[in-house]
């Protein structure tokens, strides 16, 4: 059965004006609902792909939040600041830490939380 409803409709993909013969067609032509297709597909991987970056990024966040010692880049990471400026929280003594050798500066974790306890 053919139908002879002539609607005229815009592409979605190329937006150009086209007679569309039923009342749901989105596209003028299977190359732009292929197009289309491939595009929302793309969207969809980009999407996924950005929400597993995020979920990567936090991760070490949570795992560093329930430690009792902490290393300098670790303090880094949750005072979201850099590695040498821990370093000179540090050695002005806004962090009290401990030297347990050499590249071995613990900080305890009570030590950061007192930091914004004060202020």
């Amino acid at each position: 059965m053919s139908s002879k409803i002539e609607v005229q409709r815009i592409c979605q993909y190329c937006e150009q004006e086209f007679t569309a013969r039923t009342t749901v067609t989105k596209y003028c032509s299977h190359k732009c609902a292929s197009r289309a297709y491939k595009d929302r597909t793309r969207k969809k991987k980009i999407q996924k792909s950005n929400a597993e970056t995020t979920q990567i990024i936090k991760q070490p966040i949570e795992i560093v939040k329930a430690k009792e010692f902490l290393t300098v880049r670790e303090v880094a990471q949750l005072l979201n600041c850099s590695i040498r400026s821990a370093y000179y929280y540090i050695k002005s003594g806004t962090i009290s830490a401990v030297n347990l050798g050499e590249r071995m500066t613990r900080v305890k974790r009570s030590e950061i939380d007192k930091l914004f306890k004060d202020n």
